[in-house]
């Protein structure tokens, strides 16, 4: 039987559970990083601290196999560390826009605050705020604007 290509492309976001730092989120990158190439996904991950309480968002592309891509949003989903996680846009696709990265991280420190000023009513990253198509057009102006750490495997 013949397999189809079934490439798709998912975009999430979700609230870091309280006390994530820094470490978890190196533990996480790594663990991605080593763990993606062999199932075939490939991404990028955007994280930012924002408002009072610094609170910690995740935006994330998920691309690969469409079983491979849910599965691994599954476990997401369910991982302690993420809450109020949300599917923003999933789509089939002919091909990847993320393929250098096993999971790249964009550096937020890096980026010009009028690039989230463009894309919604303040300077600080909200996916929940817009819509997934938006999301998308900013993660790949993000992408492309600001620096991307830990590029290729």
């Amino acid at each position: 039987k013949a397999e189809l290509n079934m490439l798709v492309r998912l975009m999430y976001a979700s609230r870091a559970a309280a006390g994530l730092g820094p470490e978890e989120l190196s533990a996480i990158l790594r663990h991605s990083r080593s763990a993606n190439p062999a199932h075939g996904i490939t991404g990028v991950l955007c994280y930012s601290e924002a408002g009072e309480r610094r609170e910690g968002v995740f935006l994330q592309v998920l691309e690969g196999g469409r079983g491979a891509v849910n599965r691994l949003y599954n476990r997401i989903a369910a991982d302690a560390r993420h809450r109020d996680c949300e599917l923003m846009l999933y789509e089939e696709v002919s091909e990847r826009r993320f393929a250098g990265w096993a999971m790249g991280q964009v550096a937020l420190a890096r980026l010009n605050p009028s690039l989230l000023l463009k894309y919604s009513e303040t300077a600080t990253l909200d996916p929940f705020a817009v819509s997934g198509a938006v999301s998308m057009a900013l993660f790949e102006e993000l992408v492309a604007t600001a620096s991307i750490a830990c590029q290729g495997q």
